[in-house]
């Protein structure tokens, strides 16, 4: 049952994912295209509650999204036991999530 909730969880972060995949390609290239700088991009995320929900959630999605597949992965190829994955996963999805923020926090704080 948790193979097929988590499998679950992995498919609704790929749609969650999709669209700000798209939007974050249309930002930068338009953002290349306009020929803006890096502090001209900063000046226009920092302190902007939108471009922190924006990538915010794609971060935590991705966290989330990378931390299932890592642990299908490592148990295909390790055999490890439901409470090591369960440990791994936990341990990925919090490390992955907080660089996630972090680097989301950097850019719109």
């Amino acid at each position: 049952m948790l193979g097929v909730r988590l499998y679950m969880l992995q498919r609704l972060t790929a749609l969650i994912m999709a669209p700000l995949v798209i939007g974050h390609i249309v930002v930068m290239i338009y953002a290349v295209q306009g020929g803006l700088s890096a502090s001209e991009i900063l000046g226009r995320t920092q302190g902007s509650l939108i471009w922190a929900l924006f990538y915010g959630i794609f971060a935590i999605a991705v966290a989330l999204h990378a931390a299932i597949g890592l642990r299908t992965i490592i148990h295909e190829t390790f055999g490890l036991g439901r409470m090591s994955l369960a440990i791994l996963t936990i341990g990925l999805f919090a490390v992955l999530g907080g660089m996630g923020l972090q680097a989301v926090y950097a850019v719109t704080a």
